[in-house]
């Protein structure tokens, strides 16, 4: 709650598209599905692109409300098409079904004890992210939507993506698969809405931000070469881990003495170094692999330019060599401004006014971006804190102890069938 009440609140008036469609009943009935739903795909989770029993029981429960299907989009997506009574435009609503290599600690009757391997090794699978939530809320928000085509002015497509964690080294996956693959055609999606659950936001509340609203991720790889020698005789080498050191540090600077941090946050994290098999011998080489976060395309290029500059210069000072590789990655994910402002007012009649927060931009990244570079799009959180936690009684997405309250659910469902017929309704 924190990280976001503390941020400026936004009290827009509700314009005339903000309308009550008279699905209150329609919501409420299929909450208790959507719950039993998160808690089976929270029990039964899969690593990006091996989303198989996920994908299958989404399809099964879209055909059996005659929405019509197509599966196999990117691998393992599935993708709902709902016409409604009436003509208008297409909008896109999308969901993540992924899960993380990631060991469940909590202690819950739906805890999940899956095991998989990736990148060669067993590991614990869990949804540490929210991503079953996310797979639920869609369902359930199919379910009411299909029950009440009469409302519908135009078509609602259900996008199921996999893999918005990353494709497993050597294979493509994703949205910018999905995009690849024709999934905003046929028919041409006109915009696009994705929300993600947020275990440090209060149940009941949504946060939203116009613009660069998460950052750009781009995963670089530094490798260093130096000369192998005896430990005990450095003067014989040149050591690769001791560079590798200074290239870290020296990246740091780049943050905190070149960047116009006033402008927009910036992040470069080394997450993995590697190097050496034993105590007593400096290697030949070592390994930087990290992470670089942005919300401005010119501090990007900033950033990237002077990360390659700088560890080839460190390396070279030292007599060693550097190759830096810097992946294009997922790029910002850009709310459109008009969209998201003729968007907010759903938002607050759903949620309260009060209750619908702006925040400054985030440093997590999504791949909904690459919707977004197509067509116009919005993607808000949504609330899934246990409203009687304390300020601090919250675990970060991707840890052991990630937990979302269940409560959260039907607003998410509220606010995704809202905010759906709104935009058809003001697009007729």
């Amino acid at each position: 709650m924190k990280k976001i009440l503390a941020l400026a609140f936004c009290s827009a008036s509700l314009s005339m598209y903000a309308q009550d469609h008279g699905l209150e009943k329609d919501i409420a009935a299929v909450e208790s599905k959507v719950i039993e739903w998160r808690r089976d795909m929270h029990q039964n989770p899969e690593l990006s692109n091996r989303e198989f029993k996920t994908a299958e029981k989404i399809a099964a429960h879209l055909k059996s409300l005659g929405i019509e299907v197509q599966t196999g989009v990117a691998h393992t997506g599935v993708v709902g098409l709902l016409k409604g009574d009436h003509p208008g435009k297409v909008v896109a609503l999308r969901a993540d079904i992924d899960a993380l290599p990631v060991t469940e600690r909590n202690d819950l009757p739906f805890k999940s004890e899956v095991t998989s391997e990736y990148l060669g090794e067993e590991v614990g699978v869990m949804h540490a992210c929210g991503h079953d939530t996310h797979i639920a809320i869609m369902m359930g928000t199919a379910e009411v939507l299909a029950n009440n085509k009469d409302k519908i002015h135009g078509t609602i497509k259900f996008i199921f993506q996999p893999a918005e964690e990353g494709a497993p080294p050597g294979e493509e996956g994703g949205a910018a698969l999905m995009v690849k693959e024709g999934v905003l055609e046929n028919p041409k999606v006109d915009a696009i809405y994705g929300l993600h659950i947020g275990s440090y936001l209060p149940v009941g509340h949504i946060a939203y931000k116009p613009g660069g609203a998460l950052a750009a991720a781009q995963r670089f790889v530094v490798k260093i070469k130096g000369k192998q020698s005896h430990g005990s005789q450095p003067w014989g080498g040149i050591d690769p881990i001791f560079v590798a050191s200074k290239i870290v540090d020296g990246y740091q600077s780049i943050i905190s003495r070149e960047l116009e941090l006033t402008k927009e946050a910036a992040v470069i994290t080394v997450g993995k170094i590697s190097g050496g098999v034993r105590n007593n011998i400096i290697p030949e080489s070592a390994e930087l692999i990290g992470t670089i976060r942005t919300l401005d395309y010119d501090m990007q290029k900033q950033v990237n330019d002077r990360m390659i500059e700088m560890a080839e210069t460190i390396a070279k000072a030292y007599r060693a060599e550097a190759t830096v590789e810097i992946a294009k990655g997922v790029p910002i994910t850009y709310n459109d401004t008009d969209l998201t402002a003729a968007s907010l007012p759903s938002l607050q009649e759903v949620a309260g006014a009060e209750n619908v927060h702006l925040i400054k931009a985030i440093t997590g990244a999504e791949d909904f971006s690459f919707y977004q570079e197509k067509v116009p799009g919005f993607f808000y959180i949504l609330g899934g804190k246990d409203p009687n936690a304390g300020p601090d009684e919250h675990f970060p997405h991707h840890t052991p102890d990630f937990k979302i309250d269940d409560s959260g659910l039907q607003l998410g469902v509220k606010a995704m069938t809202e905010i759906a017929l709104d935009y058809l309704d003001r697009s007729k």
